[in-house]
């Protein structure tokens, strides 16, 4: 059986619960500490040489990175990848969205603020409003889609939309105001309502 390596905080690891959870996929979870130097231990390296989770790590040695890539590998063939090429085309433009325009200010925000230790955070107040003022470029763009959509990508629920849920729907750990963006407050309970839903909380 699969192996998922993860952190149960992070976002991008409950990307991939998430998504097996909802394709019935079976994985067995391997948990690491936020704050142990787990993932940058020679073992952990071998097998991610970029020393992050997640990692999905195959009965035969294989393993595959990134959680983008591992929502791909996984929804192939299943109703949460979209079935024609424009549909496919459109879910990889919001996942990289949402890692290029959208973690890198709601995931780090909400990390420095929810899990750091507060003499590291101390470090980085600076950053703060800028992480704010980005993240939230990020959410007006998302506001702007989901005025006029449902869904992110194929006219229905898919990987996309577990993509930048992930992050999103746990946003105001990172300071944001989720109520100035009613679209996305919505398109957040229809995701929520989806069969086989599980929260970041809940274990596995």
């Amino acid at each position: 059986m699969p192996v998922l390596h993860q952190m149960h905080v992070s976002g991008n690891c409950y990307k991939v619960r998430l998504a097996a959870r909802q394709l019935g996929s079976a994985i067995v979870l391997k948990d690491y500490g936020l704050h142990d130097g787990s993932t940058r231990t020679p073992e952990y390296l071998a097998k991610n040489p970029n020393g992050r989770v997640p990692m999905l790590e195959f009965e035969d040695g294989r393993t595959l990175a990134e959680s983008g890539a591992i929502l791909w590998y996984l929804s192939e063939g299943t109703p949460l990848a979209p079935a024609d090429r424009w549909g496919r085309a459109e879910a990889l433009k919001w996942m990289f969205f949402e890692q290029y325009s959208h973690e890198p200010y709601i995931a780090v925000a909400r990390f420095w603020l929810a899990f750091a230790p507060k003499n590291e955070l101390d470090k980085k107040l600076h950053l703060v409003p800028e992480w704010h003022a980005k993240g939230n470029a990020a959410l007006g763009v998302m506001q702007t889609h989901l005025a006029k959509h449902d869904w992110f990508a194929g006219g229905r629920y898919s990987i996309a939309d577990i993509a930048l849920y992930a992050y999103t729907h746990c946003a105001a750990d990172g300071g944001f105001d989720l109520d100035a963006y009613p679209a996305i407050r919505a398109w957040t309970k229809r995701v929520a309502a989806e069969p086989g839903h599980i929260p970041l909380s809940l274990a596995w």
